[in-house]
């Protein structure tokens, strides 16, 4: 089984990286400089507790691999470029097994127009990408939880293959048929993505956040849908992410802040608050504080506005 990552940001560079560094067959997929540094220099992987340069196959674009029947794709763009990643897809075999490594929700549904084979893992893994050719994973000795189901039900040899591979690269992971209960269960905690973003770490444990999360249960409730509960979440996440500084270095942030610190211009709130919004939208339930979260983030994404720009005040004030 080959793994071809497409998306060697934080996520794909760390599981691609650690797959690499423990003898599998990776190719990484990524554009501009961090692919020139990688092809010069290879991956360096930082963590609390080694440093490692991995000398891995990488190319700009899936059109320079060819495609075997063995062959995984494993998707680690951001939600907003799912839609461009599957469709750089289309020399790939028509029944290509592709699994979603991404937040969000709506990259499997968009990934099962394209092939039957599609996987889900929710991932459990602080990772930053900020500097070409570097990525840092902050947990260690488990660099991450990466837990593997079918799409929407379901688990088959494949999957099995996948947990086991990832599982003998420092991840914990295993297989769930019901694995998107743990997707909508980690939408819930990505919530706080944008205000973290907006005010900084604080924002996580702020009254918005509460309230976000307050209108996505009572959305998720209307819908109908199956969501693992915090006490399952925190039943497998254990004390398996032990987060710590590498070097002087702390974790900065998540994926949004990421994209705000790294000037990106996009970010990915609308597969987060907006799913919200949408799905409240569907089923008559009001989502005012995920809307004016949707829109402030991308506000701050389209003005290259730096993580942390905003006072909590000041936030709140443009929520309304």
């Amino acid at each position: 089984m080959r793994f071809v990552v497409v998306g060697a940001g934080a996520i794909g560079g760390v599981v691609g990286g650690r797959m690499a560094q423990h003898g599998h067959d990776v190719v990484l997929v990524v554009r501009g400089a961090h692919h020139d540094a990688i092809a010069a220099n290879g991956l360096l992987l930082r963590s609390p507790d080694d440093e490692v340069r991995v000398r891995v196959p990488v190319v700009a674009h899936p059109h320079q691999v060819v495609f075997g029947p063995d062959d995984v794709v494993l998707l680690a763009v951001k939600g907003q470029d799912t839609a461009a990643a599957l469709a750089s897809l289309d020399r790939a075999p028509h029944d290509v097994a592709i699994a979603c490594l991404q937040n969000g929700v709506d990259n499997e549904r968009q990934t099962l127009r394209r092939t039957v084979n599609t996987y889900a893992v929710p991932v459990m893994l602080p990772a930053t990408h900020l500097e070409p050719g570097v990525v840092d994973a902050s947990s260690a000795p488990t660099t991450g939880i990466l837990d593997v189901g079918r799409y929407p039900l379901g688990v088959d040899d494949r999957a099995e293959a996948m947990a086991r591979a990832f599982a003998a690269s420092t991840f914990s992971a295993t297989t769930n048929e019901t694995v998107m209960r743990f997707k909508w269960s980690k939408l819930l905690m990505n919530l706080g993505n944008a205000i973290e973003a907006a005010i900084g770490p604080i924002g996580r444990v702020s009254e918005v956040y509460t309230a976000a999360r307050a209108e996505a249960e009572a959305v998720l409730a209307a819908a109908g849908i199956d969501c693992a509960s915090a006490e399952e979440d925190a039943a497998r996440r254990g004390d398996l992410l032990r987060i710590r500084p590498i070097g002087e270095q702390r974790w900065g942030g998540g994926s949004s802040w990421q994209s705000l610190a790294r000037g990106t211009g996009s970010i990915e709130a609308d597969l987060l608050n907006g799913e919200i919004v949408l799905l409240g939208r569907l089923h008559g339930v009001a989502t005012p504080v995920n809307a004016g979260l949707q829109r402030v983030a991308n506000d701050l994404a389209g003005a290259m506005a730096p993580p942390g720009s905003l006072s909590e005040a000041e936030l709140l004030a443009r929520l309304g």
